[in-house]
């Protein structure tokens, strides 16, 4: 039988959002349940009362975890230290989720070199930052019927960014656009790292330099 891991959830009900628990050891309102021992062993159906005794025996609370079933499943555990170890799980999580951002460049088949460089240079800081990169290519009269013009121009900007990223979406062609989408080497939260490095690296080289000027400076008769 698959069991519900317990935990908090939430509800909403005309706008407001209510926190619900599972029902713990005097809260379990049965006559029987189906008792899971602290270890996942399968104890069996038992009186409500009988599971209470041994939770206490042990030490341990008696928490529902499949309200539904019939009859309700329960299992022994440190609930307290459950939750606080859940918690620190979710916090922990979270702190590591990243927001994939894409950044949109637009270039133009007659685009010059400064211009090139340019946007070149702006992709690759938003690579090294751990987010995407799509290129916007937009044909003008004509160009339209040389679409294998744009997809030379894209793919030489990909190789031009090889080192930093991947081709995640090859050049695609919808109507008067082109499109194509890279993707960093790096995970934003291991370049937000190197970031800090970087900028503590920084912070350190400049303490130095102030030190040794102070230090070089005479000192006033």
């Amino acid at each position: 039988m698959a069991l519900i891991t317990p935990c908090a959830f939430t509800s909403r009900i005309r706008g407001a959002v209510i926190n619900k628990e599972p029902r713990v050891n005097e809260r379990i309102h049965v006559d029987k349940v189906r008792l899971v021992g602290p270890s996942g062993e399968q104890v069996g159906v038992v009186h409500t009362k009988d599971a209470l005794r041994l939770a206490k025996e042990a030490n341990l609370d008696l928490v529902e975890v499949a309200a539904n079933a019939n009859p309700p499943v329960v299992r022994l555990m440190d609930y307290g230290k459950f939750k606080y170890e859940s918690a620190v799980k979710a916090r922990e999580s979270r702190r590591h989720q990243t927001n994939t951002v894409i950044k949109s460049i637009r270039i133009g088949m007659k685009i010059d070199d400064n211009d090139y460089n340019t946007k070149r240079n702006q992709a690759e800081k938003f690579l090294n930052n751990g987010d995407k990169v799509k290129f916007d290519l937009r044909f003008r009269g004509r160009e339209q019927g040389r679409p294998e013009l744009g997809v030379q121009l894209l793919n030489g900007l990909a190789d031009a960014l090889s080192e930093v990223s991947t081709v995640e979406a090859a050049p695609k062609a919808e109507g008067r656009n082109m499109s194509m989408v890279l993707a960093p080497v790096k995970k934003k939260t291991h370049a937000k790292s190197d970031q800090r490095r970087r900028r503590e690296a920084k912070r350190a080289e400049e303490a130095a330099a102030r030190k040794a000027a102070a230090q070089e400076t005479p000192a006033a008769e």
